[in-house]
């Protein structure tokens, strides 16, 4: 990572949710540090709508502050890859509804997937392998993020 780089994250839509309705937490932090623009963060379409879907179900007060913590975090929204795309890389996650966000995370260049998915990514070590990202929980990308932003210090503070 160069000096004027920030590390880049792919919020699914667990990871998105859990940083919106709580109020603390590692996925919060992640926002807030979009905020401060220390990182990227990168969501796809789909992962608008699916977390819209669960606020709008699960806390239908928060839908306002979940369009405000986008915009705070200035939150980059790639678009959704296309069908040909997802064929092309049907093997690279076992559970198919899940391809199309790994492959948004792809085409996105991102350097972590954050998400809470242990069945299908965390805990499956050949999503990781094969997508070539880092795929992990909210408190595991944040860890891995400030690691970066202290590594990126030292070389503009040698």
């Amino acid at each position: 990572m160069s000096t004027t780089s920030r590390p880049s994250v792919f919020f699914d839509s667990s990871a998105l949710f859990a940083g919106i309705v709580s109020a603390d937490g590692a996925a919060r932090s992640l926002l807030l540090l979009g905020e401060q623009s220390l990182i990227t963060i990168i969501i796809s379409e789909q992962v608008v709508a699916e977390t819209e879907r669960a606020i709008a179900r699960k806390a239908p007060r928060a839908i306002a502050l979940y369009r405000e913590a986008l915009r705070a975090a200035d939150v980059r929204i790639a678009r959704d890859p296309s069908i040909q795309e997802v064929e092309i890389h049907h093997d690279i996650v076992a559970h198919a509804a899940d391809i199309p966000i790994v492959v948004a995370a792809l085409e996105a260049g991102v350097e972590y997937l954050v998400t809470f998915n242990r069945r299908h990514l965390i805990d499956d070590p050949g999503a990781a392998q094969r997508s070539g990202l880092r795929i992990g929980a909210p408190r595991a990308a944040l860890a891995w993020v400030r690691e970066r932003l202290a590594q990126r210090d030292q070389q503009a503070n040698p």
